[in-house]
């Protein structure tokens, strides 16, 4: 067995003897939180389906595929895979969305290809903006959310272009 498959043991009995320690009834605390959690997943719920909507009628629309279409000589001018131009559009919007973006990426590119290994490093440095915003933003009531926004796609943005270059400098370094 590896250490990593004593973490989540450890932890628990870490937990529950600190609670025994103290003194604190774990158990209770235990359901009070779940209580807790169970109506900020009530809070989210709408802003969740909401966006899951929006995503699938996105993609539905076939908004994705024009959009990747006008982009694609921006991307070559970059030096960025236009291969990859659909995971750069969907991963801010859905992390799901994304994944299934990233497959076909990998079925149509091998994973230790340029497209595959840019896709690698993009899905895992960039953020779902969207979702994020939507779950923390309603659960915090907070209404103004545009400098957010503006900053977070900035920085996917960022993610996107440094995610190529860092695998082109990479890739001819040690290919």
């Amino acid at each position: 067995m590896k250490f990593s498959d004593y973490i989540i043991p450890v932890m628990i009995a870490a937990i529950m003897g600190i609670g025994l320690y103290k003194k604190v009834d774990v158990f209770n605390e235990f359901i009070e939180g779940a209580k807790e959690n169970l109506k900020i997943g009530i809070q989210i719920l709408p802003a969740l389906i909401a966006l899951m909507t929006a995503v699938g009628m996105f993609k539905a629309s076939g908004a994705l595929e024009c959009i990747t279409t006008l982009l694609k000589p921006v991307a070559s001018f970059l030096g960025f895979p236009s291969e990859c131009l659909p995971l750069a559009i969907i991963r801010p919007i859905s992390g799901s969305g994304a994944l299934a973006v990233y497959e076909a990426i990998l079925n149509d590119n091998h994973p230790d290809s340029f497209v595959g290994r840019v896709a690698s490093v993009m899905l895992g440095s960039t953020e779902t903006t969207f979702y994020t915003i939507a779950v923390y933003f309603s659960v915090t009531k907070v209404k103004k959310i545009k400098h957010t926004v503006v900053a977070s796609l900035a920085a996917d943005l960022t993610g996107f272009i440094i995610s190529a270059l860092t695998v082109r400098i990479f890739y001819s370094l040690f290919s």
